[in-house]
Parts: structure tokens; C-alpha cells; sequence
């Protein structure tokens, strides 16, 4: 095989004298091979040879052939396909209704995952291999990543989670001739072995108590069982939801976002009140001495901070080495960053469904550097197993087993 290989190289190489020689010959070489390849299954099909005797009064024959012009990596190739008379014949190698093989396919939807715009793949297409690659094209060849999404949203998830992050990032989605916002909502866990990864996304206009039930069924009826520390940013309606499918789950509430919104609302001056205490004791302390001086002047702070006291505080229970890592959503904002690299030459998407394809292509790009466990990770996990007893026992035990 290998010598034959040489063999046709250098035959094909006395014939060559320039790049643009080399193309014209690697497509005519591809279109003769697929056209062989044809050959072979309807021979396959058929149960007998072209030409031959076997064929007669065996109650199909060939047929003739029918044109079809496919894009390829060296351009677009006529082909022959051929028929037989009773129409059951189908190609297997490139199918009946396929208008490109799969690896320009690949590169369309590698392009594609990159953040490129139609025009931009098309431009790309037509300058590289001199073919013309329509929207409608684009369209059709990345939608074929859609059953894989579903498969990606539905896949089984491990038993227990020693923390979660939720955040939402927003897009501008075209529905009923006009634009409006929609959220991404980003499900992002830490494994027992310290690794992130991406649980689900789900595209929603509103966020809920309700929707967010439904995103919490969703991860219970995928396997997970257990999830001990919740970190999120203002979502509305999470912390019911999670307690009504996970009542034992443990809700953080970024403290930067907190600092950050109410920072805006209060003087320059003033801002130096704020206090990064070491305990829970300290910051209630902290909190009284600000509530009583700034009070009547900044009541909304007040009042904000208050009502979300027992949650902006959850971490301090924790180990010094797990505080750095819950007490804000950086984990899921630094995803959310790598999606914005890619989504930000996108003004507006057509559908939510498009929204979804340049999502996951974008999340599978981006999960293939998660390669290493979190920093510590051994110290968090070993303090968790004792923070929270038992609650890890039936995860590590897969883990170990796996």
C-alpha cells in the first residue's frame, strides 16, 4: 500500500509544475476516486459486476447516471451517479441530497466556531479554494451540529457537585421582524476532581422561580443527586428553585457584584467603609457601624445589603482555601469572556437556535483547555469532605472506582 502511494505521488508529480497544477490534479484525482467509489456500491448494491451476465433476468439493473455537483476542498467536482431501474440505490459515500464533503464541512463549521460571519466564511471559501458558499449553505452545514447539542444537553452528569456557579450572559435575538435581548444561562461545575465543566445551557427572555425550577429538574433528572455550594449573581427566583430540588445545597452570593453595584451609589469619599472581614463576626460588626452612619444616607445600600446578608455571607462557614474560590462568579465570567471573543463580531442572531450553534461549537473549543484541575484543588476537596460529612461519600466512591 505504502509503495503504491509513492508511486502515485510520483507519478502525479511529472506532471505538475506549478501549485495551481497540483489542484487541478488533486481534484481531478478526487472526482475519479469518488466516481470509482460509486461504481463499487452499486456493484455492491446490484450483486454483480458491470457488464456482466449475472445481471440478466435478476430483476434490477443499472440505469444511466444522473449529475451532481458537490464543493470540495479543491473546488467544486462534477460527478456521474449512477441509477438502477427499480430506484434503490443510494450513495453512500457522499449522500443523495449532500452538496459538500465532509471535510469542507469541517472547516465550515470550524469557521464557524471561531466567531466568522457568513460573509466572512463565504469570502474565506472563495479566495481559498474558489467556490461559492451561500448563507443558505452556512446555514444548512452548521445546522447538522443540532443533534449533537441535544445529545451535549441531555448527557448524563455526575452524582454530586462539590460547587456550582450559574451566571447569564445576553445576546440580541431577531423574532417577529424585530431584535430583542435574550440571556444564555451558564451552569458551570467544579468535578470532585477539580475540573470545570459546562452542565447546560438554556436561552431564555425571562428568568424566573419557575424557569429556573425547570433548569434545576433538568440537572436532578441528569444524574445529579447533591450540589453543596451554589455561587450565583443576582439571578431572580434561584435560591427557591435550588431549595425545592436540592434543600440541602448551600447559596453564595457574589460579594464583588455586590460591592460593585452599590459602590456606584455612594461618594468617593465614603467608599473607603468598606471592609474585607476575616470573620463572620467581623463583618456583622462592620456592617451595624456602617448602617448606623450612612443609613439615612445611602438607605438603598443599606437595605440591599440586608436583604442579602445571609447569602453575601455563606462563605465565611468555609475554609480560607474555598472562600477564595466561591465568594465571587469569576470562574463563570472568565467562560463568559471567551464566549464574547468569539460572539462579538454578531450583531444579532436569526434565530435562537442559531444563538445555540456558535454557544456549544464555542464551548467545545474552550472546554478542550480545561485540562487541569483547579489550583488547591486537593486541600478545597479534603476540607469539603469534612465541612460537608457524607455528602461526598457516594461521588468519591465513583471517583475512586472510575
Amino acid at each position: 500500500m505504502q509503495n503504491a502511494r509513492k508511486q502515485l505521488v510520483e507519478d502525479l508529480a511529472r506532471e505538475c509544475r506549478t501549485v495551481e497544477d497540483i489542484q487541478a490534479m488533486m481534484k481531478s484525482l478526487f472526482r475519479d476516486t469518488i466516481q470509482q467509489v460509486f461504481e463499487a456500491e452499486m456493484e455492491d448494491h446490484l450483486g454483480y459486476g458491470k457488464h456482466s451476465s449475472e445481471g440478466t433476468r435478476s430483476g434490477n439493473s443499472r440505469n444511466g447516471y444522473s449529475k451532481k455537483t458537490v464543493k470540495t476542498k479543491f473546488g467544486n467536482a462534477d460527478l456521474q451517479v449512477p441509477r438502477d431501474r427499480n430506484g434503490e440505490y443510494e450513495p453512500q459515500i457522499i449522500k443523495k441530497y449532500e452538496t459538500t464533503v465532509n471535510g469542507l464541512e469541517d472547516q465550515i463549521i470550524g469557521l464557524y466556531a471561531k466567531g466568522m460571519s457568513t460573509r466572512d466564511i463565504e469570502d474565506h471559501m472563495k479566495d481559498l479554494y474558489g467556490i461559492d458558499v451561500s448563507p443558505t449553505l452556512v446555514s444548512k452545514v452548521t445546522d447538522k451540529v443540532m443533534p449533537a447539542i441535544t445529545e451535549w444537553q441531555s448527557r448524563p452528569l455526575d452524582a454530586v457537585y462539590p460547587i456550582v456557579f450559574l451566571d447569564s450572559i445576553h445576546f440580541k435575538v431577531r423574532k417577529d421582524n424585530r431584535i430583542i435581548n435574550k440571556a444564555a444561562y451558564s451552569v458551570l461545575g467544579i468535578s470532585l476532581s477539580g475540573h470545570k465543566e459546562i452542565l447546560g445551557i438554556w436561552i431564555g427572555e425571562n428568568e424566573s422561580a419557575s424557569f429556573w425550577l425547570s433548569v434545576c429538574t433538568d440537572l436532578k433528572n441528569r444524574g445529579i443527586q447533591d450540589i453543596l455550594i451554589a455561587c450565583k449573581d443576582g439571578l431572580s427566583g434561584f435560591s427557591e428553585a435550588i431549595h425545592a430540588v436540592f434543600p440541602r445545597t448551600s447559596i453564595q452570593l457574589c460579594v464583588i457584584h455586590q460591592i460593585r453595584n452599590w459602590l456606584k451609589y455612594v461618594v468617593f469619599k465614603d467608599q473607603k467603609a468598606v471592609y474585607q472581614a476575616l470573620t463572620l463576626e467581623e463583618a456583622e460588626l462592620a456592617f451595624s457601624r456602617f448602617s448606623d452612619k450612612w443609613g439615612s444616607k445611602y438607605p438603598l445600600v443599606i437595605r440591599s445589603w440586608g436583604n442579602n446578608w445571609t447569602e453575601l455571607t455563606s462563605f465565611f462557614s468555609c475554609p480560607a482555601e474555598i472562600r477564595k474560590l466561591i465568594y465571587t462568579t469569576n470562574t463563570i465570567e472568565g467562560y463568559h469572556r471567551q464566549l464574547r471573543k468569539v460572539t462579538k463580531t454578531k450583531t444579532a442572531y436569526p434565530s435562537d437556535d442559531a444563538l445555540r450553534k456558535i454557544i456549544y461549537l464555542a464551548t467545545v473549543e474552550i472546554s478542550k483547555k480545561w485540562t487541569m484541575p483547579l489550583r488547591s484543588w486537593k486541600q478545597c476537596i479534603s476540607q469539603l469532605a469534612i465541612f460537608f460529612e457524607g455528602r461526598l461519600d457516594k461521588g468519591l466512591d465513583k471517583e475512586l472506582l472510575s
